[in-house]
């Protein structure tokens, strides 16, 4: 059984951490459910392949990255909380350990199973998050070194339906690259995402993750990584020969300009990528502005069953040099491989090694002398030819290492990009309106179409945007803000008549004219139309004493929005009909009036009526009797032997409350 067997269910590192059930295994790893039993909280607790902690080396690496990753405190970092190894006594000693943060969701991995390729919105929404922990990481010295699906998690957040992207295992690949049990010619990563010189020379550096990302945006927007193959070493081969094609390839709807910064990202030498995470967000938040694409929420996919995630810790054989370079055999992750040169690559001559020196014997001198002398007219000879034959090159192909800025205007911008590339030039692209050239096509160039430059170098590429657009200037926008949100698109401001508006502020935008979006020459006149305002109101007409129906019909005749204040006792209005209004009657007005409506019931009369209709009439009013008299309820009986009700108090006509009782009075009673 391996210490990361699902049988350390129920252990206790440390004695804090639980062990509760498994979430995924891999290679070199599990991760667990677990919770820390001091703070009563869950955790996701990583459990390391004993082999490693085995190992000096990387138990101190191990330290090291732990603590370095720990200090991000990034909202789309994966908290670290605690690192551990058991101690000898226990008896799961050897067992080296992370706890982190929880993440309730799944993985990008899990997402991509789900949907397939991504709409452009939704990789911006991953994307910007990735790119932002990096740019933490990056920040305080730290490379992630292992960018990937399955290290992007995405957990439940407290919008409804969304979810919050975070990147995970910062540092954990150089830490097991430390481990004695790994070689120098092993690569530890995903070979998928590997950069170039990460599969060279094991090189690990900023911009190493940057390329790492640029594949992932490839992969989120096609629906695959640029390389397959099926060995890892076929993939690995054409990472470190081969440029990453446009994913424009494979989504001709994709933006040019999104496709040429996930090309410039990848690009295979690194000073060509963006210098750092940081840079390269700068650049997407840049691009998907110019596009005006919304943020997106990022749906929150099931997590697979236990098991079924790779790991972090990966390993490919090391190419020493650009010839002998290996691949990827599927975009999840290697597995340990010997080096091979994949089938249909160029041979890889051997190094050469130096021959075992032998013992001559003493009686050769003269022969070895002579050996001697051959070997050096030889090597003479072959300087000699070395440098002449240098020198006839320097003259013959002096011009290889210089190029022509070929003709770009009117080609589009990613023909553009392909051309100076082709001829082993850079660009750096610009924009700028045009009332002629159509969007997305060059306009014109610096240096001009011919002129020489040193391969490299970069040539500035104007592109269209096309004419411009009616910004969306919302309604209530200060005529300031509108002002430079038309300015900006090279349109001028004019105003027109204000008008009265009960939704925009007085001073504020009330309406633009053409309306957004419409396109126009540059320099075109605008119109913005400001609001005065609420238009001013009559007073508050009286309506008290009215039906509450009536009443509200008035008021809005005269404009206003009468709305329901509630009842109340009047003395002096009857039921269901108007108390009050506020404003009150003839004052000023506003657009809104609060109305009162009496619920005062009117005290009908029962005089010399019997003494049980009387009772019966006041009680279907709303008001509760008190009666003396009457006799039996039959009529009859009673004071002066009348039957009938001679008194009431209140009197016939009086407005009284509801439940007011009504006191009923024979003859002498």
């Amino acid at each position: 059984m391996t210490r990361t067997d699902p049988l350390l269910v129920g252990t206790l590192l440390d004695g804090r951490y639980r062990v509760d059930r498994l979430l995924a295994k891999g290679g070199m790893s599990a991760v667990y459910r677990g919770l820390d039993t001091r703070l009563d909280r869950p955790v996701a607790i990583k459990i390391m392949d004993p082999r490693f902690a085995d190992d000096r080396s990387f138990v101190d690496r191990f330290v090291r990255e732990a603590r370095s990753a720990a200090q991000l405190h990034h909202p789309n970092v994966v908290s670290v909380h605690d690192q551990g190894f058991a101690t000898p006594a226990d008896p799961d000693a050897g067992l080296a350990f992370l706890v982190m943060e929880l993440v309730q969701g799944g993985t990008l991995r899990d997402l991509l199973a789900e949907q397939g390729r991504l709409d452009v919105a939704l990789a911006f929404a991953v994307a910007e998050p990735v790119l932002s922990a990096l740019a933490a990481a990056h920040a305080a010295g730290l490379v992630h070194r292992d960018v990937k699906p399955e290290n992007v998690l995405i957990g439940r957040s407290g919008q409804v339906g969304g979810g919050v992207v975070k990147v995970g295992d910062f540092g954990l690949v150089r830490a097991v690259a430390s481990a004695g049990t790994t070689s120098s010619s092993v690569i530890l990563g995903t070979v998928a995402y590997l950069s170039p010189e990460q599969v060279g020379t094991g090189a690990t550096t900023a911009r190493g993750d940057v390329y790492a990302t640029g594949i992932l945006l490839y992969e989120m927007l096609t629906g695959r990584v640029p390389y397959v193959g099926d060995t890892a070493l076929s993939v690995a081969y054409r990472h470190v020969n081969d440029d990453v094609p446009r994913p424009g390839e494979l989504r001709p709807d994709l933006p040019a300009a999104l496709d040429e910064l996930i090309v410039r990202a990848t690009r295979r030498d690194p000073e060509l990528r963006p210098a750092d995470a940081g840079e390269f967000l700068t650049e997407l938040q840049a691009v998907r502005a110019q596009l005006g694409i919304e943020p997106a929420t990022v749906p929150v996919p099931p997590p697979p069953d236990a098991g079924h995630v790779s790991d972090t810790e990966q390993t490919l054989p090391r190419i020493p040099s650009v010839a002998e370079t290996m691949p990827v055999s599927g975009p999840r992750g290697t597995r340990a491989l010997t080096r091979a040169v994949p089938a249909g690559a160029p041979p890889v001559p051997p190094p050469p090694v130096p021959p075992a020196p032998r013992k001559e014997p003493p009686e050769e001198p003269k022969r070895r002398s002579r050996g001697k002398l051959i070997a050096l007219v030889v090597a003479g000879v072959l300087v000699l030819g070395g440098l002449i034959g240098g020198f006839a090159f320097m003259l013959t192909d002096s011009g290889s290492t210089t190029s022509n800025v070929p003709r770009l205007v009117g080609l589009t911008q990613a023909a553009a990009g392909d051309a100076l590339r082709a001829a082993q030039l850079n660009p750096r692209y610009s924009q700028e309106f045009s009332n002629t050239v159509p969007a997305n096509t060059v306009i014109k160039t610096s240096p001009a179409e011919g002129t020489k430059l040193d391969q490299n170098a970069t040539v500035s590429v104007v592109v269209s945007k096309g004419r411009p657009k009616v910004p969306d200037v919302r309604v209530g926008a200060s005529l300031g803000e509108a002002t430079k949100a038309i300015q900006g698109q090279q349109l001028t401001v004019t105003q027109g008549t204000p008008e009265y508006s009960d939704t925009a502020p007085e001073g504020s935008v009330l309406s633009v004219n053409p309306t957004a979006g419409t396109a126009v020459d540059i320099g075109s006149a605008v119109t913005l139309v400001l609001s005065k305002g609420p238009e001013p109101l009559p007073p508050v007409p009286d309506v008290t004493g009215r039906p509450k129906d009536e009443a509200f019909t008035l008021l809005r005749q005269y404009g206003f929005t009468p709305v329901d204040g509630g009842e109340e006792v009047s003395q002096t209005v009857p039921l269901g009909s108007v108390t009050r209004t506020d404003p009150a009657a003839n004052s000023p007005g506003t657009k809104q009036v609060k109305v009162w409506v009496s619920n005062s019931v009117q005290v009908p009369d029962v005089r010399f009526k019997p003494f049980d209709e009387a009772a019966q009439i006041l009680k279907d009013a709303g008001l509760d009797v008190d009666r003396k008299g009457g006799g039996n309820g039959n009529g009859n009986g009673g004071h002066g032997g009348f039957g009938f009700v001679l008194q009431q108090d209140p009197q016939p006509g009086t407005l009284v409350a509801k439940g007011t009782k009504v006191h009923i009075r024979g003859w002498g009673d």
